[in-house]
């Protein structure tokens, strides 16, 4: 049954989120309600009935997590999204997604936190959460779009990463881009890249469901369909019978791991802008990242040499980038709605070569590009 709202829109992110996931073929969503992400919820419980999605209110985060990796394992694609307090809830279960290799995505909208903190206001401190929330060694994959029309694409993206490596694909939207309203183009069905998962082409008597193809992917069975399919959180063999041996948890940890970080390179999405020649960039994100371009813009009036990038995949993070822009740049302004989360990355990547600037919030609003042209003024001193 077709969903895709083909045309143009005025929508907010959260709609426009909701609206993606739908495009994407998202027919699970299980969640809790929590501000500012609520809208997503709601959305999709009013357009799912039109698409013959399943839409259920689960009694807390915990539980939905659980819901939408078994609504994948039974062929569906799936998704549920939540905010600080409901995110921290659901790291066990999104380690768990990651060792049994379960694609799913989770919308987070980033709010004034710690705890509790600031439900109805912007925040950005869940960046290092997404990447390290859950216990062990793993990688996820993390978008953040910067407007409403991101918030369809980037959805799309998302539930296209995660179909293809079988891997948790979160979203780390933030209030304001949730909440902002602008137009949002939808293109037609046909016009859209839709990637699903990998399905076996063995014969059920030879299916090993964690045997992987030579891209360190397994083929995906579907339950009911006559495989065979343990699974199984435990450290297991390609069979997902658990096997408690260094032998075993070596290899099999390794690459959970190395089929994202060696497809990097194809994952990885930034915007840049006058980096070229530039003296100084600023690295920003989300929300952030619109003060941002106002910053480097009137630096580049004052005749101060800046650029602008933008993390539009955070993880994996672009190492490489950073690392070859800070060989050739004074330095970088940092503008992040955190004490110091992604600049220790652009710290640890630029490997003492260049200043670093950080322009700090705690939450509750966005920067002003006043503020950051004052971290432009501080590298290029």
């Amino acid at each position: 049954m077709s969903g895709t709202l083909t045309g143009t829109h005025f929508l907010t992110g959260n709609d426009a989120a909701a609206e993606g996931a739908i495009a994407a073929g998202c027919r699970f969503f299980a969640g809790y309600p929590i501000t500012p992400s609520t809208e997503v919820a709601e959305r999709i419980s009013m357009r799912f009935p039109q698409v013959g999605g399943s839409y259920i209110q689960m009694e807390d985060e915990i539980a939905s997590m659980v819901a939408i990796l078994g609504a994948s394992w039974a062929g569906v694609k799936s998704m549920t999204s939540t905010s600080g307090p409901g995110f921290s809830l659901m790291q066990e279960n999104l380690g768990l997604g990651a060792m049994i290799e379960t694609p799913t995505v989770i919308v987070n909208v980033q709010r004034g936190s710690p705890s509790t903190g600031l439900p109805t206001n912007v925040g950005q401190g869940e960046v290092m959460q997404a990447r390290w929330g859950s216990h062990g060694d793993y990688e996820i994959i993390a978008v953040s779009p910067n407007s409403p029309q991101e918030c369809f694409d980037l959805l799309i993206k998302a539930f296209n990463f995660s179909e293809q490596y079988r891997v948790p694909t979160v979203v780390l939207m933030d209030e304001c881009t949730s909440h902002m309203s602008e137009k949002v183009v939808i293109p037609e069905e046909k016009d859209l890249e839709i990637i699903n998962r990998k399905k076996p082409t063995v014969s059920p008597e030879k299916y090993l469901p964690f045997k992987p193809d030579k891209d360190m992917i397994p083929p995906m069975a579907v339950a009911g369909d006559g495989y065979k399919i343990h699974v199984t959180g435990l450290t297991h063999n390609e069979k997902g019978y658990p096997v408690m041996s260094a032998e075993c948890h070596e290899p099999l940890v390794r690459r959970l791991c190395d089929k994202i970080r060696n497809n990097a390179d194809k994952i990885i999405m930034i915007e840049e802008e006058k980096t070229d020649d530039a003296e100084v960039i600023i690295i920003s994100f989300g929300s952030v990242s619109r003060s941002a371009k106002t910053a480097y813009k009137k630096a580049r009036e004052q005749g101060i040499k800046a650029g602008f990038l933008r993390l539009i995949t955070i993880w994996p993070f672009p190492e490489k980038r950073i690392e070859e822009l800070a060989k050739r740049v004074k330095g970088f302004v940092v503008a992040e709605i955190n004490y110091g989360q992604v600049v220790y990355e652009v710290e640890r990547c630029s490997k003492g070569k260049a200043k670093i600037a950080h322009v700090a919030l705690m939450g509750g609003r966005l920067h002003t590009p006043e503020e950051i042209f004052k971290g432009i003024k501080e590298v290029v001193k």
